[in-house]
This record gives structure tokens, sequence and C-alpha cells, in this order.
């Protein structure tokens, strides 16, 4: 660890200079301003000066040496802007000649011995006061023209002494300054593999499997699992063999299932129907069965969504279909089967025939019913929203209670949703649960990111707007609040 004393010897072991005695003199606080003598024999500088559009653009640049030509023509000399800036007379005549001031600590001096304000030079102050150090300063671009390996290593080395003084350090390293920001690219992106292993389906899969469990712990970002498709996506075209290529397909249909599903919980649905056909068109070029019923599932509860019940029952019945393709001693077959059937439910209610969602509820029950540990399926979830819509709300209650419990420790985004429901029902029968069910609920739902758990809050407000008394109108208007919320 370098000390501020370390730091302020002349030399290390090496040789080195580390820091000079007028920085480690700066951090005690010992230097640094203009001497009150040499600050009253300097002519006034018009602060206007700096509101001119070619000075605004000279320090927007970090361009000094027009900054400091546009001085002496104002009558300010060499010697008393080095006098202001702390810089030798030979400093400024370099500078008046051509020579770039990279280095941030430099930039400040300036800035503060002229009397400029710090903003225009992208040299604000943070929050807390003090230096900037560039916080929020720092972007991550397009590589800029000129920087090379040797400039990115001495700029992080400058960096880290940003981090440890507050500011850069005389001899580690050097910031660079382009276009009025540290501006420093990311390297390049990386060159695809020249030829595909299994390591890159294990890569893949893996990746889905981390995107599903972040989806049910916090809901969904389809910005990251969409750039994990783009990424996936171009490995299917490296050469490999035919066995490898084939898995490597099935791996990305399911990891476009993933991100499907994060486009339909953050309400994306032309994102999430895009995932869910390109899903479908990679699974069945890799003729998987199983994830050829899932993205039709998928893309059937996305039209559902989008407000086309009759295409998405198509859809969902369609995957049925496909799931008694699949091996009858897979596992998968009845989960998928079920699933599908539970998630018609919704489509047929849409168009107006509950009969016809009894009987398909049943019929998901009837073919599999899940443990407390599988990923997927809700039957008592859906059989509670089915109730809740007929007003059947005793019958409703105990199915929404149950899918509570079954998504406890399982998926929180699961969990929040069928907790939305419970409250909605205790509201809607006037129980005295209700009011913190529904607290609770809306306090959830502000946990995760999902979209459809927003949308379900309008039913709870509206409930809670039925309620008397101006607690239960204060929790409607926290409700509306969330539910309107983008996250």
């Amino acid at each position: 660890m370098i000390t501020t004393a370390a730091a302020a010897r002349h030399t290390e072991e090496n040789g080195d200079r580390v820091m000079s005695d007028e920085h480690a003199d700066k951090i005690r606080g010992r230097a640094g301003t203009p001497t009150p003598g040499a600050e009253k024999s300097a002519p006034v500088i018009d602060p206007a000066m700096f509101e001119r559009d070619d000075v605004r653009t000279a320090l927007a640049g970090h361009d000094i040496s027009t900054l400091y030509r546009a001085l002496n023509d104002g009558g300010i000399s060499q010697r008393q802007i080095a006098r202001r800036t702390g810089q030798s007379q030979s400093e400024v005549s370099e500078i008046l000649a051509g020579r770039r001031v990279m280095a941030y600590d430099v930039l400040v001096r300036i800035a503060e011995g002229l009397g400029i304000p710090r903003q225009l030079m992208g040299l604000g102050y943070g929050t807390s006061g003090g230096d900037a150090a560039y916080r929020g300063e720092v972007t991550v671009a397009g590589a800029p023209e000129g920087v090379s390996t040797e400039m990115l290593r001495r700029h992080v080395l400058a960096l880290g002494g940003v981090a440890t003084f507050g500011r850069t350090i005389k001899g580690l390293g050097e910031l660079m300054s382009i276009g009025g920001l540290v501006d420093v690219s990311g390297p390049a992106p990386a060159q695809r593999p020249s030829r595909l292993f299994w390591v890159h389906v294990a890569h893949v899969r893996d990746l889905t499997g981390s995107l599903r469990d972040a989806i049910h712990a916090h809901g969904a970002n389809p910005q990251v699992s969409g750039a994990a498709t783009t990424w996936a996506d171009q490995l299917l075209g490296v050469p490999g063999t035919d066995l490898v290529k084939g898995a490597l397909l099935a791996a990305v249909a399911e990891l476009h299932t993933v991100a499907g599903w994060a486009g339909l919980d953050a309400g994306f649905l032309d994102r999430a129907t895009y995932h869910y056909g390109r899903a479908l068109e990679l699974a069945t070029e890799a003729g998987d069965a199983y994830l050829q019923a899932v993205a039709q599932a998928g893309a059937g509860m996305v039209m559902v969504e989008h407000g086309h019940p009759d295409d998405g029952l198509k859809m969902l019945q369609l995957g049925q279909l496909k799931s008694w393709d699949i091996a009858p001693d897979n596992d998968r077959r009845t989960v998928v089967t079920a699933c599908v059937l539970a998630d018609s439910v919704p489509a047929l209610v849409a168009l107006g025939k509950p009969d016809a969602a009894y009987t398909e509820l049943a019929k998901s029950r009837q073919v599999w019913t899940p443990t407390r540990t599988d990923p997927w399926g809700d039957p008592d979830g859906v059989g509670a929203r089915l109730e809740l819509a007929r007003g059947r709300l005793d019958v409703a209650e105990p199915l929404a209670a149950a899918s509570v419990r079954r998504w406890e420790g399982l998926s929180e985004r699961a969990r929040t949703l069928s907790g939305i429901v419970l409250a909605t029902i205790h509201v809607q029968a006037g129980d005295r649960r209700g009011l913190p069910l529904a607290h609770g609920a809306i306090t959830d739902v502000m946990r995760i990111s999902s979209v459809q758990a927003r949308t379900r809050l309008e039913p709870l407000a509206a409930a809670l707007e039925a309620r008397s008394g101006s607690d239960a109108h204060e929790l409607a208007r926290m409700a509306r609040q969330v539910a309107a919320t983008r996250v």
C-alpha cells in the first residue's frame, strides 16, 4: 500500500519518482495557490472571455494552447499565466507552441488559477465536494484514433493515483483527455473461436441457466439476455463437428427461449416474439421437439398478451401437439404437456370460454403435478386467477395461498405474482388481512424488475380504491405509482 508519506519521498528504491514534493504538499494542503502578491500584481481576467465560442470550444477540448493565446491577446503575459497556474514560464511557452496538456492535476490548477468554471473543462465537482476525480466522467466508447496499448496502460496507472490520492500523481501514468472528457475505449471485440468445441456448448448452457435463475430471483433484464443471444448466435457461424454444432443449435435455441421469457416479463412483446421465433427456428433445425414445444408455447403466451388470444391459443395447441413428439421416456414430455394446458387458460378466458378453461386446467392437473423443487408449472396460481376473474373469492383464496407457498424460496418473481393475487382476493372480500397483504405485495413488486407484476397491481389498486378509509386509498395510490414505474 502506498502511503502519503511514502509517496512524498523523492525516489523509490528503483530510482523512479512517485510523487513530487509539490504534489505531496498539495495533498497536505500546504501548496498549490498563487501568492497574494502575485495575484494583486496580475491584471484581472474578464470572466466573459470564457463564454466566447472559440474559448469555450478550446476549454471543452482541453486545448490550452488556444486558451493561453486568448489570454495573451487580452493582456495577460506568459509570466502572469505561469504565476496563476503554478507552472514555469518555459512550460507556458511550450504550451503556447503547441504542447498538449494531458495531466488531470495540471488541468485543475489551470482552471483554478485562471478562475475558469470547472464544468467548462469537464472537471466538475462530485456531490460530496472536492475533486471529482473523474467520477462519472470516464466513458467507454469506440477506440479513439492513436490510442495505443502503452497509452491505455499509463492511463490506468494514472487512474490508480486518482483513486488513492484524489488526483493524478506526477510520474505515475498520464490521463488521456479527448474531446473534453476522458474517453478510453474498451478492448476491441474478442474474435470468434476458429473452431467449435464442447466447451462452447457448455458456456451457452451455463449462461442460459444463470439468466433463468436471475429472472426467477429478480425479474427480467431483456438487455442482458438480448446481448447474450447476439453473442451465442455468432458462434453458430463457427465450423465444428456435426455433433457439436447440433448441440450448440439446441443450446442457443434454449437461450432464446429464456430471452423470450425476459421480453414477456419486461413487457417488450415484440422482442419476446422475435426470440421465441428464433428459438423455434433453431430448435427445428436441431430437431429438438422439446424446445420446439417450449418455443411454440412461449410465442402463444406472447400473442395472448398482445391481445390476440385466438392466434395465441393456436400456437399453444401446436405446442401441445409437438410435445407428443418428445420421447415417451423423457420426463419433459409430461411437464411440457401439463404446462401448455395450463397456459391455455388465459387465452380461453379471453375468448369467453370459461368452461373450456376449466377443462384444460383439470387436464393439466391430471397429467402432472409440480413438486416444490420444480421451476415450472403452477396450476394453483392459474386456478386462483381464473376463480378471481369469476368472482369466486372463497375458491380462489386457498389456491392463491397454495401458489404463494409453492414458490417460496424458489422464485421470488413467481411468489410476488401470486402474492398480488392473494392480496387482491382479501381486499375484495373486505378481510382485515387485506391491507397488510396489499402493502406487502406492493413492496415486493418494488424489489423486482417484472413489468408483468406491475401490470397485475392494477386490479389490486382498483380493489383498494373501492374500500373505504384513507389507508386503503393511500395504498391504492402507492400501487398505481409502482405500476406506472418502468424499471
